[in-house]
């Protein structure tokens, strides 16, 4: 579960103050993978950094009572210098687990061949993306953090074998995916949210946020 209370969080942008969280109050439970909407620029990556542990909020607490992942994306504890053989091991050794494992985990998703073994500076943008997302499926969490759904990458193949293991993980896991587009949180959320106004407003069904987002648009 990740509890909001009275949560505030808002940052100085050199002219005026943006609110991301006004006294926000919410839950996430465990069982009940959920797609939140937010237009670009209202503070997804703050909220989703917030639920992982990342930013602290000016206001109100935080209760972490599950295991969190850090969000899709994030590049923190990878280090570009070394290989992504290299990375997961570590990353792995972090959580404790079997670095044989969650190499060869990823080695077989990215499939990026001789690349595996070299160093993360010499990837594209594609593929940093492939191992962020491969690293997040290899860890074994109750709630899996995505911002903007999958990662931008053109390689269907990838994008096929990390659709299949993500839809497993939703069988046992619990999924929150933040985007500015509904049509992203079609394939794995049944419940919904907008962010608006410092507020997260809940709904029971995607259909009712989406009537919501759309007349903010």
């Amino acid at each position: 579960m990740i509890e909001f209370k009275n949560v505030s969080k808002s940052f100085w942008t050199g002219t005026r103050r943006k609110v991301i969280l006004d006294q926000a109050s919410f839950r996430i439970e465990l069982g009940r993978s959920m797609g939140i909407l937010a237009p670009n620029g209202t503070g997804k990556s703050t909220l989703i950094n917030m639920m992982a542990g990342l930013e602290k909020p000016d206001e109100g607490q935080i209760i972490r009572s599950s295991r969190i992942s850090f969000p899709l994306g994030f590049m923190g504890g990878v280090n570009p210098a070394h290989s992504a053989a290299e990375n997961a091991r570590f990353v792995a050794r972090l959580y404790g687990l079997d670095a044989d494992y969650v190499e060869s985990f990823c080695r077989y998703l990215v499939a990026i061949e001789e690349y595996f073994d070299m160093p993360i500076a010499t990837y594209s943008s594609g593929m940093r993306a492939r191992f962020t997302f491969s690293l997040l499926l290899a860890l074994d969490f109750d709630i899996y953090l995505i911002d903007e759904g999958m990662p931008g990458t053109t390689d269907a193949a990838f994008n096929q074998r990390a659709g299949q293991i993500l839809q497993q993980r939703l069988k046992t896991a619990t999924v929150v995916i933040v985007s500015h587009q509904a049509d992203i949180l079609e394939k794995f959320c049944r419940t919904a949210a907008v962010l608006r106004d410092g507020k997260l407003h809940m709904f029971d069904s995607l259909g009712s946020a989406k009537l919501m987002y759309q007349y903010d648009q």
